[in-house]
């Protein structure tokens, strides 16, 4: 399920910002942040697009307990489109979570935000996040070679995106 982000989020949040696993697959280094930078992220998190915002959701599971963040960022409302962000605890993986979020935030993003196009890019040797884009229905577009300078050494992204279209493929027609 997705819900606002609470204050009662921002220790979860911090074990994943804090997990050396969970950062190796990620293009930014949280391992610095404090609870006060996740409060403060939390506090200024919104569920109400603007141009060139985010939106920002909870993950939670049947215990209303906080399992990860799911993200639109960039909204470019005359193109139609945003990018895609999601992050999980450890404990949450591979428990089908990150799957339902995302199937939750493509239908705001195409039946309420009213979307062309949501895209991401990950990177390149994060094989756990590959297949669950494709799994979800992302369209692979191709790569960025050496587009980032992380740890020391230059890394890839992978570009993916989905279209309303494709979306309505996927999950109005079931």
């Amino acid at each position: 399920m997705l819900r606002k982000l609470k204050r009662k989020d921002a220790a979860g949040m911090l074990e994943w910002m804090h997990d050396p696993e969970v950062q190796r697959g990620l293009r930014m280094n949280a391992l610095e942040k404090t609870e006060e930078d996740a409060i403060r992220f939390i506090e200024e998190a919104t569920t109400e697009p603007v141009e060139g915002g985010s939106v920002h959701f909870a993950i939670v599971n049947e215990s209303d307990q906080y399992e990860g963040t799911i993200s639109l960022k960039n909204f470019n409302f005359q193109a139609g489109n945003a990018e895609y962000a999601i992050c999980l605890r450890s404990s949450a993986q591979h428990k089908g979570a990150a799957a339902q979020a995302t199937k939750e935030i493509l239908k705001l993003a195409f039946q309420k935000y009213n979307l062309e196009r949501v895209y991401l890019s990950v990177l390149s040797d994060n094989m756990k996040a590959l297949q669950m884009y494709e799994k979800a229905g992302f369209i692979y577009e191709g790569e960025l070679r050496r587009h980032l300078f992380l740890n020391g050494e230059y890394k890839n992204l992978k570009c993916y995106s989905m279209l309303k279209e494709e979306y309505q493929k996927l999950f109005e027609q079931k």
